[in-house]
């Protein structure tokens, strides 16, 4: 069993640009309006040139972009193994630093060719696997025990993954941590908790949602659905407009297709709203489907999901807080 380290690289913020680390085969670092970064690298030379180029930055940010961008380009080598991590489909891609650092033209622009290979899916995870990965850095290392975890339930890109096996249990809290620490790791934890419900839970969850935002929400009875899994309308009759049609597909790690969101949209007519709840994902050409859809769609995977439970939680019924129990947590701001 492989217990080689692997560096974790995130897709920018919210993992925004993981299809194009994956798509294209590379992982990448920001900051190119700090200039050209020379060999050696001088760490106050390369701190002077971020303070300058982003001047609302305090210096323990600065600071810590500067370890970021030094690590990115000295600590990195051809052959290492690097990860990143894809929040839609709740997957890990593991793969092989191919190149040095050379200039893209992207948002992270000072990349390293990958060749990726494997898959994990997060909830074949052991916990403290899943607290490891949970670190807020754009760039660390994963090593030992939670390296090899990683590696003993990584499977070829594309191949179906059960998560059986993996630990199911709370993630103790780490008392030194940031604000933004925990934020960050509490989003993924609810992440876990939206993905262990089932079907049938998450139709009624999104029901409960749409009732917090002051529609009449029904859930389709079980058997053929006709396309629509939930109904929603101010008066619950479908006589006020918005008429809302929802589908939902609890599917981990397989994204919806653009076929699928034109077999959803097909039987819908003018005046129709349209929601498409996946926590899979989509692929990049099912959101295109969607943004030239005549009827109009909103695709909601799980990151998204997820901050509307956030936004609407005080306003569930007892029903929809038993299926998601949480508790509010407050935190000093001085």
């Amino acid at each position: 069993m492989s217990d080689k380290p692997i560096w974790m690289v995130r897709a920018g913020k919210n993992a925004a640009f993981v299809d194009d680390f994956i798509e294209a085969g590379f992982v990448g670092i920001g900051f190119s309006q700090a200039g050209e970064v020379s060999s050696p690298i001088h760490r106050d030379q390369l701190a002077g040139q971020i303070a300058a180029a982003t001047p609302g930055l305090s210096q323990g940010q600065v600071d810590n972009v500067t370890s970021q961008v030094k690590r990115f380009y000295e600590d990195l080598s051809v052959g290492d193994a690097v990860m990143t991590y894809d929040p839609n489909q709740r997957l890990y891609f593991l793969g092989e630093i191919l190149s040095d650092v050379r200039n893209r033209d992207h948002e992270l622009s000072r990349a390293r060719a990958v060749r990726w290979t494997k898959q994990v899916n997060r909830d074949a995870l052991d916990a403290s696997t899943k607290n490891v990965l949970g670190a807020i850095l754009t760039l660390f290392l994963v090593r030992d025990d939670a390296a090899r975890n990683i590696w003993q339930r990584a499977t070829p890109v594309g191949q179906h993954q059960a998560t059986v096996g993996a630990e199911v249990k709370p993630v103790a809290d780490e008392a030194n941590e940031s604000l933004e620490g925990i934020e960050a790791r509490a989003n993924e934890l609810i992440d876990d908790a939206i993905a262990r419900l089932s079907w049938d839970q998450l139709q009624e969850l999104f029901a409960e949602l749409l009732e917090a935002m002051g529609y009449r929400a029904e859930v389709s009875d079980k058997g053929p659905d006709r396309g629509v899994d939930i109904f929603a309308s101010p008066d619950g009759l479908g006589l006020q407009e918005p008429r809302i049609f929802v589908e939902v597909k609890h599917r981990v790690g397989t994204r919806i297709s653009s076929d699928q969101i034109r077999s959803f949209i097909g039987g819908r007519q003018n005046g129709d709203r349209c929601l498409y709840v996946s926590t899979g994902g989509f692929t990049k050409e099912a959101k295109y489907e969607a943004e030239r859809s005549n009827i109009p769609i909103t695709l909601i995977a799980l990151p998204k999901l997820r901050e509307l439970v956030l936004e609407h939680y005080a306003s569930l019924s007892p029903t929809g807080l038993a299926l998601l129990p949480m508790k509010r947590i407050y935190w000093p701001i001085t």
